[in-house]
């Protein structure tokens, strides 16, 4: 599965988080409609199907051990030539 980068997960997360709080709500108490895209976007980022799923799959993967950095041009970690 591919994994966003680390610091877009935390921007989506905090920005999903702040829409949730203070974006009015629709008349029959739906999320607003950034609520809703940063719910899909976090689903979507996550390989989840639930907002709710989402958040604690991103919460994890940011409490993670960070990915080792390569320098450009070598192999990733594992990859022998």
């Amino acid at each position: 599965m591919l994994m966003p980068h680390p610091e877009v997960l935390r921007r989506l997360l905090e920005e999903y988080e702040a829409a949730a709080v203070d974006e009015p709500a629709g008349a029959t108490g739906e999320p607003g409609p950034r609520t809703r895209d940063l719910a899909y976007t976090l689903c979507v980022s996550t390989g989840t199907r639930d907002v709710t799923r989402a958040l604690d799959a991103a919460r994890r993967q940011l409490a993670g051990p960070p990915e080792p950095a390569t320098a450009p041009g070598a192999a990733p970690v594992g990859v022998a030539d």
